[in-house]
């Protein structure tokens, strides 16, 4: 198969970038495998579990069905990260999925070292292998657990805590995209208003937050109001930053 081939088949499929897709699958894929993965892609399978890498801020992440496809959106955490870290910090950064989050900030940063948190063991060993792969593995700790139940780190003090949890309310878990389905549930549910994770954190995670530290958390397109609400609850501030599109995407919390 040639590239124009492909990028037709995609195209009748129904994929929006189907000559960027053509060229990325022709050159990782050739003979039966590239006929296996085009096949596959033509179905909405995700490209990213498909090409079993992505790109994400300045790293190259391993994906497959065990976590989320990171996405751009969560550059902006990420970046926000970076720039407010105290020198040589420690951070927390639960419902790690793939690692990016962490990964990418201490590849950025170098002074600092993080805490891993997810619930799956075959997630938390994809970003244990992510950590590897971007040379951050003496700084990166992995750790499974239940953010929503809490955890226990033996008295350590962290100066933030960051998180991109599962946040899609009830209603839009029934109009996500056929590629969306194919990713981990648990990893996008965020209960009934999509706030539950943010409530666990606040309630469970904040005795292991130093007196000065932030939360720093990706939140849903139209969530700013509500976090901001939720965190007075506590006795917290929040300030909420938009992404290029201009939507609610980063609330910082301290």
């Amino acid at each position: 198969m040639v590239t124009k081939e492909i990028k037709e088949r995609l195209l009748a499929a129904g994929i929006e970038n189907a000559a960027g897709e053509a060229a990325l699958l022709c050159e990782r894929f050739s003979g039966d495998a590239l006929e296996s993965a085009v096949q596959r892609r033509c179905t909405h399978y995700p490209l990213q579990y498909i090409l079993g890498e992505w790109w994400f801020w300045k790293e190259t992440y391993e994906v497959n069905e065990h976590c989320l496809v990171p996405r751009p959106d969560t550059e902006h955490l990420v970046e926000k990260a970076i720039g407010r870290l105290p020198q040589n910090a420690r951070f927390l950064d639960l419902c790690t999925g793939s690692g990016c989050v962490a990964i990418s900030v201490l590849a950025s940063r170098p002074d600092t070292g993080a805490v891993a948190v997810d619930l799956f063991p075959e997630t938390l060993a994809l970003a244990e292998r992510n950590a590897v792969r971007n040379g951050v593995q003496e700084r990166f700790t992995g750790r499974i657990c239940d953010v929503l139940q809490g955890c226990t780190f033996e008295q350590e003090a962290f100066d933030a805590i960051l998180s991109n949890p599962p946040y899609i309310r009830a209603q839009a878990m029934k109009e996500l995209s056929q590629e969306v389905c194919c990713e981990p549930q648990a990893a996008l549910f965020g209960g009934e208003d999509g706030l539950d994770f943010y409530r666990a954190i606040l309630q469970r995670w904040r005795t292991l937050l130093k007196k000065d530290g932030f939360f720093l958390f990706e939140i849903g397109y139209d969530q700013g109001e509500e976090i901001k609400a939720l965190a007075a609850e506590h006795g917290l501030a929040a300030t909420i930053f938009r992404d290029y599109g201009g939507n609610d995407r980063v609330a910082l919390l301290q």
